[in-house]
């Protein structure tokens, strides 16, 4: 069975989201990163760097929740999709992950990267359900947890991008969302 590595407030609850929505069976293994568990030999076996989430799935490691929602879309996905949307997916990916996250949480770029972002973003889930496709992607997950974070974390009005509120409106009332994101 599929394994995932966090600690209590980690990117690992993303991933959990993910392994939810495709309905992966899997057990959690909660790190106590306060007791340095990230550090010792076991978890450094499945991610050198010390950092969470990890997953082990048989005898694959993988860590990076970006690039662990791609694994997960490759071998669970529930839709055959081209070379062209899996491309595509990935793109939104590392947009979440490298763009979009440090544009929006880093303080002294908020100002500026915030209306750049979010605009054109604002108006893409304006004309679609979803970002790739008529389903829910890994694009969706990792894109959906930053946005979802914005007013959460940051306490961010983002009343000014409708399309945007109505998006993390849907996707947090999923039940794979509630069941992953309980308690936050």
């Amino acid at each position: 069975m599929l394994k995932l590595y966090g600690g209590a407030r980690s990117r690992a609850t993303i991933v959990r989201w993910y392994l939810e929505e495709l309905a992966v069976p899997y057990d959690f293994v909660l790190l106590d990163m306060q007791a340095g568990e990230h550090l010792e030999s076991a978890y450094l076996a499945i991610n050198p760097f010390g950092k969470v989430p990890g997953i082990v799935d048989g005898t694959f490691h993988q860590w990076e929740s970006g690039a662990i929602l791609l694994y997960l879309e490759e071998k669970y996905g529930k839709s055959s999709l081209t070379l062209e949307a899996r491309a595509e997916i990935a793109q939104w990916v590392i947009f979440a992950n490298a763009t979009l996250g440090p544009g929006i949480f880093v303080e002294a770029s908020r100002e500026r990267e915030m209306p750049r972002l979010l605009g054109p973003l604002n108006q893409i889930l304006g004309q679609q359900s979803f970002l790739v496709g008529d389903q829910l992607s890994a694009a969706d997950i990792a894109v959906g947890a930053i946005l979802w974070y914005i007013p959460f974390m940051l306490k961010l009005d983002l009343g000014g991008y409708p399309a945007i509120v109505a998006y993390t409106q849907r996707l947090s009332a999923r039940p794979a969302f509630q069941k992953a994101f309980a308690g936050r």
